[in-house]
């Protein structure tokens, strides 16, 4: 019975997690439109291999991680540099989307599974994320991480962030087709203003959670 409620709240969890429209679902609407979705399988596979292993040190490690400011602050202040890395590199491209020269064509000859890795592995904000949904999780008693409960725990995740990215990615990917033309606006231009709001709104809670304290 607590194996099969560790599956399904680690499910319910990372399934609403990956919904919002972040950088990997976004990588993977042009992986899905342009090289099909079996490649589409084994980038989403090579994110959660990654997201596993976060998730399990973070079960591991949680009460630890979060007494350890220095990386936090680090996170925090990564994570800006990130997202406006991240809304530069789509803007920089933007030439060779427009006159339909897919860029992700220069990439497909490394794996998508590498890809989701490398890409998941920069994600430095899921740390923060499932530490604070683990901590919150455990104290609330919803779930039992004791042994190999934890690995049911882990096994909901993976499985909720799977079905939830296809899910967001699939629909995406659909309306871009039928409301948008792609190419020519959301990449060069959506995209690159979408990142850079959420590099604002970080930059604002880091200076919430740094700066402004330090006035009062």
């Amino acid at each position: 019975m607590k194996a099969l409620k560790n599956i399904t709240i680690g499910f319910l969890v990372s399934f609403v997690g990956s919904l919002p429209l972040g950088y990997l679902n976004i990588i993977g609407v042009e992986i899905l439109s342009k090289l099909g979705i079996n490649r589409l399988v084994f980038y989403l596979l090579g994110v959660i291999v990654v997201e596993a292993i976060v998730i399990y040190f973070t079960v591991i490690f949680a009460k630890q991680l979060v007494e350890n400011k220095k990386l936090m602050k680090f996170i925090d202040f990564f994570a800006v540099f990130f997202l406006l890395l991240i809304a530069y590199l789509f803007y920089a491209n933007s030439n060779q989307t427009v006159e339909g020269n897919n860029y992700l064509e220069d990439y497909a000859r490394y794996s998508p599974f590498l890809i989701g890795m490398v890409l998941c592995g920069l994600n430095f904000l899921q740390i923060p994320f499932w530490m604070g949904w683990n901590l919150y999780l455990l104290n609330a008693k919803s779930i039992s991480l004791d042994r190999k409960l934890k690995f049911y725990y882990i096994l909901g995740t993976l499985t909720g962030t799977f079905f939830g990215m296809l899910a967001v990615i699939v629909l995406l990917d659909s309306l871009s087709q039928k409301i948008l033309d792609y190419s020519k606006w959301i990449i060069p231009v959506l995209i690159p203003l979408f990142f850079l709001a959420l590099a604002g709104f970080q930059v604002y809670k880091v200076y919430k959670k740094y700066y402004r304290l330090k006035k009062n």
